[in-house]
């Protein structure tokens, strides 16, 4: 079903066409979510609300963007406005330690496999430890391959900022995998640095 259609029927209130829209969405607003909430139970409050927000307004949706990218822009700007809450409160820790969940890999599966599973999982534990717009525009940009310029029509931030923030946050990445793979005498990142 094309979005256009998709938007006309939940405005029309088809309670399915709804279901289905939350269901095709669901994994862009968890990533965009969750690479600024880290707590999962917050995560899933936030994104609960997002497509609250996402049902009440979907009429005010024109169509001069795509629908992911109004999704994902409610999304980034929820879960910064919480982030935001959570500071003021004094309840933002920045030692949390970030949670990956579904991560582990099967013994099961080949070595190959496996060897590739745990550079994932070394690689979104360094993904979580980026400054939050740092993560945020790398996951906007190489996880759900949004372009620069849809990252600036969910983000706000200015074009030249957004490849600044990708340019910092690529290099941090390759600083801290060079690190490791010194300081485990591994070459893990071998092919990646």
């Amino acid at each position: 079903m094309e979005d256009g259609q998709l938007v006309q029927q939940v405005i029309n209130g088809n309670s399915n066409a709804f279901r289905f829209l939350v269901s095709k969405y669901q994994r862009l607003v968890v990533h965009v979510v969750g690479r600024i909430v880290q707590q999962q139970d917050e995560m899933e409050d936030i994104c609960q609300e997002v497509f609250i927000k996402v049902f009440k307004t979907l009429g005010k949706f024109r169509g001069e963007s795509k629908l992911s990218t109004w999704i994902a822009t409610i999304a980034y700007n929820t879960a910064i406005t919480h982030l935001r809450k959570r500071s003021r409160r004094g309840e933002l820790s920045y030692n949390e330690e970030p949670k990956l969940i579904g991560m582990e890999a099967d013994t099961g599966l080949n070595q190959q496999v496996v060897e590739k599973e745990e550079i994932k999982k070394h690689l979104l534990k360094l993904i979580e430890t980026l400054p939050v717009h740092y993560r945020t525009v790398l996951t906007l940009y190489h996880l759900e391959e949004f372009s620069y310029r849809e990252i600036v029509d969910i983000t706000g931030m200015p074009e030249g900022t957004i490849k600044s923030y990708l340019n910092r946050a690529r290099m941090i990445l390759k600083g801290k995998m060079e690190k490791i793979a010194r300081l485990e005498q591994t070459n893990i990142f071998a092919d990646y640095v």
